[in-house]
């Protein structure tokens, strides 16, 4: 008889839900980005609208996972316990507030969207969190790591929507460095807390060293673009690519239940149990 539940994949979440994530993520950070450019006398209009579609994008993604999508209504009942409910009700405000300041060029408006787009990123990346069984997504280290790539991916495709100023090429390539930084931090956390084989496995195939090869050469892109080179479309649609890959990898290929673990074996009949390690 099996005792013991092994750790598996999660399958609720597929590439859907990783898309509200990516559209989250990218739509928020665009908007945050077009903030800034705006406070520093460049054009934010284009990378503006383009950040609120991406986050209507990732939204509707999530209506079309759920089976009955009129139920998506339920997710505004439970702002006390749910992040997802304060995510959804913090979106219609972005929406609205960042459409009034595309058509109407109201700074006040947009200083208001980039607070909104803040909370709804902060939202998200805690949805993550909060997600206890699983270790890849309850590491606290997924919290700044996932506001990071929303910086990274938002910045990088406002280099491909605009012409780079160096300053927004010098945000860019600070967010890409912090997300280096926070993807470390990240795995070295995942393997202190003994996180399922399978998780950490993901963090060795192929396909993640390709990811991470593209992280590096969107960092040496943007800052041969600071250096005066023609380089800084590439690498900001590399950053926000591979921005998008690892979101995928992370929610539906990395997620990995922790399974039952027991430390001791009882045996009958002594008074002391032996230490198995664990799985």
């Amino acid at each position: 008889m099996k005792q013991m539940a092994t750790a598996r994949r999660q399958g609720y979440w597929d590439l859907r839900a990783a898309g509200n994530f990516i559209g989250g993520g990218t739509g928020t950070g665009l908007v945050l980005t077009a903030a800034l450019a705006a406070a520093a006398g460049h054009p934010a209009d284009l990378p503006l609208a383009a950040g609120l579609g991406c986050v209507m994008a990732g939204l509707s993604l999530v209506w079309l996972e759920i089976g009955k999508p009129w139920r998506a209504f339920n997710v505004f009942f439970h702002p006390q316990t749910s992040w997802m409910t304060r995510e959804g009700i913090l979106a219609g405000p972005l929406l609205a507030v960042g459409a009034g300041a595309f058509l109407f060029h109201r700074p006040e408006l947009l200083a208001a969207a980039a607070v909104l787009a803040a909370g709804f990123l902060y939202c998200q990346a805690r949805l993550l969190r909060a997600s206890r069984a699983i270790p890849a997504w309850s590491t606290p280290m997924v919290v700044p790591l996932i506001v990071a790539t929303a910086l990274a991916e938002g910045s990088g495709a406002f280099l491909a929507l605009t012409a780079p100023a160096p300053v927004m090429v010098g945000f860019a390539l600070a967010a890409g460095l912090a997300r280096e930084a926070f993807r470390h931090l990240y795995r070295r956390e995942l393997v202190r807390a003994k996180a399922p084989d399978g998780t950490l496995a993901w963090f060795s195939r192929p396909e993640v060293h390709v990811l991470q090869a593209a992280r590096l050469a969107s960092l040496a892109l943007l800052a041969a673009a600071l250096a005066g080179q023609p380089t800084a479309m590439a690498g900001g649609i590399l950053a926000m690519l591979a921005g998008w890959g690892l979101k995928a990898v992370m929610v539906t290929r990395a997620a990995y239940t922790r399974g039952a673990r027991i430390p001791r074996t009882p045996v009958r009949g002594r008074g002391t149990s032996r230490i198995v390690a664990p799985s």
